[in-house]
């Protein structure tokens, strides 16, 4: 049934109702209203319901929306004039009234956009995509970040926000692909990596009269070793690297760069023979660029990767010092303890059987081979990745201190001091279900650790439950110990009897005598990571604070018994501009006295805005290889925060989070001891997916036998 459409009377009334604060004798409703009258009633209904939703935002931008919605009409369709709305509001949020205004005015430029855009891939549609393509081809995991520049600094690949180059959506899909490949390449096969006491790229360039077309010809010499180095170790993915750039124009070089194209195209040329050729090529002209060649920018390479090797160098001893306390059995006499003191590591090269031509590097202790944790051995590759060996200095193990902050380096929490800005933060968007869209990097948030307290908190909590720790500890060893019985196998440990008694029907039928006739016990390996999401709001004050720390200090020793990989973080804040997370417990991090401090020393803060927290964890989960990856939130109450993030704003922002976190494989649950949550909690996390503890005294004990079903 098709409705007829509104006059322009019964539009002007509807319009001078909901514009009332904006209207004044200068501006009426009725120009508005009979330019809506000629269009379709279902378009009238989609303006007047856009009007309701943008003015409980500011009433000028609902009207700005209303007078440029007829136009609208005739260069968009709905889903585009959608986009239209939300971009503008997106601009409003971050820039203010003004600009909002005037994004609501470059129509004409927002519609030739979308027209350009309908064979265009975003990054924000793939990123999952690339990340987990990038991850499967070799080296440290990289991240994917949006920049108008093409380059990676060797810890981040950052990619055009939109790619419309080609006419056909899989064409851009492949560049994106290509892209990614091409600065892997840089991180993978040493484009940044140079020898030791050598110059570095940004100095070597510095020597020519013109540094920046030095660059260009150092870019261009290295793209044709890369293309080669992909050619040979990846040929599937260089002919859709060559396929895409036909499409553009083949990349001609000049004579002159034969001899330099023979040289980079041997197995074994390295970034040293770029820079060998660079002075010989530099007075001829530089070739053009492949299409998805990007830029390089030695100086932010420079920068994250002296940051890196700053932090790995400290792990990596620390982890030496670690392995080597653990190896090293007790010797009761002088003598032999002086020996382990003296005990040397070194790394030796091995050929990689994988790779001819290339080496992997053994990590050995007092000359017999030792077998590296996982972490350990990723330590070892991202060094060996930026460096090209491990130095004699990496191999010598920490002692006593540790890292020292400098005295000029600024602290996660001084930054709030003064006026406000977001360097060295996070910024996460955030879902605004009124608008059916997210508010782009609405919210601000910073990691922070948790000041320690140095009280005696774990070792009361272990006195005070030390009647039921016993029988938790053998509760969750009986869970590490756990085999799983496999029936109907060709060889094992016992006879199974049922598959026995069914191949005896079997032969008497007439059919051929089964051989899967044995059971067999076999280990379950446990490979799980679990993050904690700690409510650390005001509302937790008193008892329910001291519950929650409790709860800790049970779950990590119970987890200390399992070895399921785990981290802490507690969560508050005030506004969407001071979302604070405290760092208690990372994954990479042992459980020691010193986490058992910040247990300690957790304290009730702020507010409760959830999303963001959820967005920010998920990330750091995606980061970790497991098998298994849950989050489980411990909390008092519902999402609450002071700039209006409440009610039905914050659940469903918290519930989007959620699906977010489902979609990249985690499994999100919720511990909560808030009475009312069954009117919200099903809502966010499912019906299953969360459970009420009804006496906070109870919550410790809860938390552990919760932990122990979830991950059977």
């Amino acid at each position: 049934m098709n409705l007829s459409s509104l006059t322009a009377a019964e539009l002007e009334a509807r319009l001078d109702e909901a514009l009332d604060p904006v209207l004044s004798s200068r501006r009426t409703a009725a120009p508005l209203a009979r330019a809506l009258a000629g269009i379709e009633r279902t378009n009238q209904d989609f303006v007047l319901k856009w009007v309701d939703i943008i003015i409980k935002t500011n009433s000028e931008m609902a009207y700005q929306f209303a007078a440029r919605a007829p136009e609208a009409f005739r260069l968009m369709n709905l889903p585009a004039i959608e986009a239209w709305i939300i971009h503008a509001m997106d601009v409003y949020d971050k820039q203010g009234l003004y600009p909002g205004c005037s994004a609501f005015g470059q129509l004409e430029a927002f519609a030739a956009e979308t027209a350009e855009a309908a064979h265009s891939v975003t990054l924000d549609e793939i990123r999952h995509i690339l990340e987990l393509f990038v991850q499967g081809l070799a080296g440290r995991p990289l991240k994917v970040e949006a920049d108008p520049e093409t380059y990676t600094d060797t810890g981040t690949l950052f990619l055009p926000v939109r790619l419309y180059q080609f006419a056909e959506r899989p064409d851009n899909f492949r560049l994106y692909k290509a892209m990614a490949a091409h600065l892997w390449a840089q991180t993978w096969y040493g484009t940044y990596r140079l020898a030791s006491g050598a110059p570095s790229l940004t100095e070597t360039l510095a020597a020519f009269r013109e540094p920046e077309k030095a660059l260009r010809l150092i870019h261009a010499l290295e793209t044709v070793r890369l293309n080669a180095l992909i050619a040979r170790e990846l040929p599937g993915l260089y002919r859709d690297m060559q396929e895409l750039q036909q499409l553009i124009g083949e990349v001609r070089y000049p004579a002159a760069w034969e001899q330099a194209i023979q040289r980079l195209t041997k197995p074994k040329a390295g970034v040293s023979d770029s820079l060998a050729l660079l002075p010989g090529l530099y007075e001829g002209e530089v070739p053009a660029p492949f299409c998805f060649q990007g830029r390089l920018m030695p100086e932010r390479a420079q920068h994250a990767m002296q940051e890196r090797l700053t932090r790995e160098k400290e792990l990596f001893r620390e982890a030496l010092a670690q392995s080597s306390n653990e190896s090293a059995a007790p010797s009761p006499d002088t003598e032999s303890a002086s020996k382990e003191k003296s005990r040397q590591y070194s790394v030796e090269q091995v050929p990689d059987p994988d790779h001819p031509g290339q080496f992997t590097f053994m990590l050995m202790l007092d000359g017999q081979p030792v077998q590296p944790l996982a972490d350990m051995r990723a330590l070892m590759n991202s060094i060996v990745q930026d460096l090209g060996q491990i130095p004699e200095d990496y191999l010598v193990a920490a002692g006593a201190g540790g890292y020292r902050r400098q005295a000029d380096e600024k602290r996660p929490e001084d930054v709030w001091k003064g006026t406000y800005h977001e360097e060295g933060a996070f910024l996460y968007n955030e879902w605004d279900h009124r608008r059916n869209h997210y508010r782009k990097h609405w919210c601000v948030l910073r990691e922070i650790n948790v000041h320690p307290a140095h009280e005696p908190f774990v070792a009361r909590t272990l006195a005070k439950y030390r009647g039921v720790l016993p029988q938790l500890r053998k509760t969750f060893e009986a869970l590490r110990g756990e085999n799983k019985l496999l029936k109907k196998q060709v060889n094992g440990d016992e006879v199974d009897f049922d598959a026995l008694v069914e191949a005896r029907a079997d032969m008497q039928s007439g059919m051929e005598l089964s051989e899967r006739l044995f059971t067999k016990l076999q280990k379950f390996e446990r490979d799980i990571a679990v993050m904690f999401m700690v409510d650390m709001s005001g509302s937790t004050k008193g008892w329910i604070n001291d519950a929650e720390r409790e709860s800790l200090v049970l779950l990590c020793e119970a987890l200390e018994i399992l070895g399921d990989r785990y981290a802490i973080y507690g969560f508050s804040g005030m506004t969407r501009k001071r979302c604070e997370l405290y760092r208690i417990k990372r994954f990479d991090e042992p459980y020691t006295g010193q986490v058992q401090e910040r247990i300690a020393g957790i304290r009730p803060q702020d507010y409760t805005r959830m999303g963001v927290t959820i967005r920010h964890l998920t990330k750091l989960l995606n980061d970790i290889e497991a098998r298994t990856k849950l989050l489980i939130t411990l909390s008092d109450g519902k999402p609450d925060d002071y700039d209006g993030y409440r009610g039905e704003y914050g659940i469903e922002d918290t519930r989007m989070s959620l699906i977010e976190a489902k979609r990249a494989g985690i499994h999100p649950f919720c511990i909560t001891i808030d009475e009312a949550a069954r009117d919200y909690l099903p809502h966010m996390y499912g019906a299953v997916n969360w459970t009420l503890v009804d006496d906070v005294r109870k919550l410790p004990l809860k938390v552990s036998d919760i932990y122990r079903r979830l991950t059977l």
